[in-house]
């Protein structure tokens, strides 16, 4: 119950794994592949501008000292054939080129001619600018070239993402936008040219056979614009993928075979969480959900309404004797249990029928909520328990004796200021300013956190990853069609504690829970849309389910 199928995502030595392992086996050459990388950049401008097939148009192709550079001759040479008019420019030595790029560069040649400095006018204003410098092999800064990327950006520079391609360029990307770390989503160096980072967004950009990583999280999707995957006939060769950068020799097929702990998926659609007919209450489990006293039940009033919405067959409130009127004035369905600190704790534990757990919302940071954590994890009976808010800021002194405590049941659900207290040397690596690729990313810092405590890390934003202590990971991605800005409002964590708690309780394991319930949140916000606040997010619930077909 609660997996959900799986779209693989890249970095990019895996991505040269495949490629080099597929051209070594006499799959494909590394021209034939270069050839359908060019073609797929095309077809998907015309896709996604079909005015711009009626020629003619100009383009002016950016190209790069690389393999990326070689798929940028081809897309020239297309446009060219098409009935375009094409400049070609290229940052490099083409006697340096790699052989591939190498004989696309003297193909393109016989059609035409290529810059290599920048002349005192640019010419009339393209209908395309192709940016085809670096891609997702860089991992060095980008000082030099800077003069010939910024120079064509800034000289047909627009403002508005939203362009007609007669009257404004837009601008392409060949796999990733240069300059952009493909495993991060992070510009490998803060290099400030007015007032903005070393890299162009783009209206488009094209990967290839998979997305990366870096098309998701941290600075991706901003820079990226409409990101689409073109189909370059790798398919079958590329799984199971995990880290390919020491390919196994003899392995089968025409991709290494690796562990399927290192492959990062999109989290998507989760599977079979219906209810059967022959269902009872207990079949679906029981939620308990500690609170805050007076003025600070509703955030677990939120998350216990997120637990019964995904179909926790009961939910209770556990609340101090402070709380208790508040709460039974806002609940219905939801039951209710006074529980004042860890002594009521373990003795409303020992109903073994309560199977999931959520702590945090609105409890309060000091030694009761600590101590009430410490008892839940020490209970002897193994159940689901998701620790979110304060539950995880009452041990920023000492995280080593929460991390001592956990288990594999556990999910702890920090948004960003929650895991540097936790995780404080880890953030730091995370926020540091990349200097090299491929750089630190929240994948690694993720997969870096749930090894250190024990259980299931969903490190929340719109780039939520969610990790296991044995290297599993999936990216909740809230980008591109799926963003959902409207998340950013009070509560919103509190209700995803819960769903989460819910899933748990209805008996989905703790990283396809967090999996599923990230998706989730996802799908109920943007069912609802602009003015959403936290109260709207369960009710939206059995809309997205029946979406499902649950």
């Amino acid at each position: 119950m609660g997996q959900s199928l799986m779209v693989e995502l890249l970095t990019s030595a895996q991505m040269r794994a495949i490629e080099n392992a597929a051209i070594a086996n006499k799959t494909v050459t590394g021209l034939e592949l270069m050839e359908r990388a060019g073609r797929g950049v095309v077809d998907a401008i015309f896709a996604e501008w079909p005015e711009l097939q009626a020629a003619p148009h100009r383009a002016v192709v950016l190209c790069g000292p690389g393999n990326n550079g070689g798929d940028g001759f081809v897309i020239a040479r297309l446009l060219k054939d098409w009935g375009w008019e094409v400049e070609v420019f290229l940052y490099g030595d083409p006697a340096k080129l790699p052989p591939d790029a190498k004989t696309n560069y003297e193909r393109w040649c016989e059609m035409g001619g290529v810059r290599s400095e920048l002349p005192s006018d640019l010419g009339s204003k393209p209908a395309v600018v192709v940016d085809a410098m670096f891609g997702t092999g860089v991992t060095r800064p980008l000082t030099e070239p800077s003069d010939l990327y910024w120079a064509v950006y800034e000289r047909w520079a627009v403002s508005n993402r939203s362009v007609h391609p007669f009257s404004d360029p837009v601008w392409v990307a060949v796999d990733i936008p240069s300059g952009l770390c493909s495993d991060s989503g992070k510009e490998l160096e803060e290099d400030v040219l007015d007032g903005g980072a070393l890299h162009v967004p783009a209206h488009l950009t094209v990967s290839f056979h998979r997305a990366k990583i870096g098309h998701h999280i941290a600075n991706g999707p901003l820079v990226c614009g409409k990101t689409v995957v073109a189909d370059i006939g790798l398919e079958g060769c590329s799984g199971p993928l995990e880290d390919a950068k020491h390919p196994p020799e003899g392995a089968d097929g025409c991709c290494p075979a690796v562990s399927p702990s290192e492959i990062v998926h999109l989290a998507g659609a989760p599977r079979d969480l219906g209810k059967e007919v022959a269902d009872h209450k207990y079949s679906n489990g029981h939620a308990l959900v500690l609170s805050g006293g007076e003025g600070k039940s509703g955030a677990a009033r939120l998350a216990a309404r997120g637990a019964l919405r995904v179909g926790a067959g009961l939910v209770t409130v556990g609340a101090p004797p402070s709380g208790m009127a508040e709460c039974a004035a806002q609940l219905t369905a939801i039951m209710l249990k006074q529980i004042r600190d860890s002594k009521d704790l373990q003795d409303v534990l020992e109903d073994k029928r309560l199977n999931a757990l959520c702590m945090g919302p609105g409890m309060g940071v000091g030694r009761n909520t600590r101590e009430m954590v410490l008892a839940a994890l020490a209970s002897e009976y193994p159940r689901g328990v998701v620790l979110d808010a304060d539950a995880l800021t009452s041990f920023a002194d000492d995280p080593a004796e929460l991390f001592a405590a956990l288990h594999h049941t556990c999910v702890l659900t920090p948004h960003g200021g929650e895991f540097a207290r936790l995780f404080p040397d880890i953030a730091e690596a995370l926020n540091a300013t990349p200097t090299k690729g491929p750089a630190y990313s929240k994948v690694d810092a993720t997969r870096a956190a749930a090894k250190r405590a024990g259980c299931v890390v969903l490190f929340k934003g719109p780039d939520t990853v969610i990790a296991s202590p044995d290297g599993r990971c999936a990216l909740n991605s809230a980008a591109y069609g799926r963003a959902a800005p409207w998340l950013a409002t009070a509560g919103s964590g509190d209700v995803l504690a819960g769903i989460i708690t819910g899933l748990m309780a209805r008996g989905v394991s703790a990283q396809s829970a967090a999996e599923a319930g990230a998706w989730l949140h996802v799908e109920a916000a943007r069912k609802f849309g602009p003015g959403l606040i936290a109260e709207d997010l369960p009710e939206q619930i059995p809309a997205v389910f029946r979406d499902l077909g649950a």
